[in-house]
């Protein structure tokens, strides 16, 4: 590793948590067109499945149901 990248490295790890994960999540993003057409992916995704639920083509369930299934599981 080169002394910049070492120094931007300690720089980087000295940062609070959340500071770091916008900083992981800037630097994936400049990395390649891959992680566009997955939010793209994920965006068209999200859209078909609303457009379904609004025409009443899924079964829904109550969220008090979900978390009630999800804390009997648990035990």
């Amino acid at each position: 590793m080169t002394d910049s990248l070492n120094q931007i490295k300690e720089q980087a790890l000295s940062l609070e948590p959340e500071e770091r994960a916008k900083l992981v999540e800037v630097m994936l993003e400049s990395l390649s067109d891959p992680l566009a057409m997955i939010k793209d992916a994920w965006s068209q995704e999200i859209e078909e499945r609303v457009l379904a639920h609004d025409r009443g083509e899924l079964h829904v369930y109550p969220a008090e149901d979900v978390f009630a299934e999800a804390r009997r599981i648990d035990k």
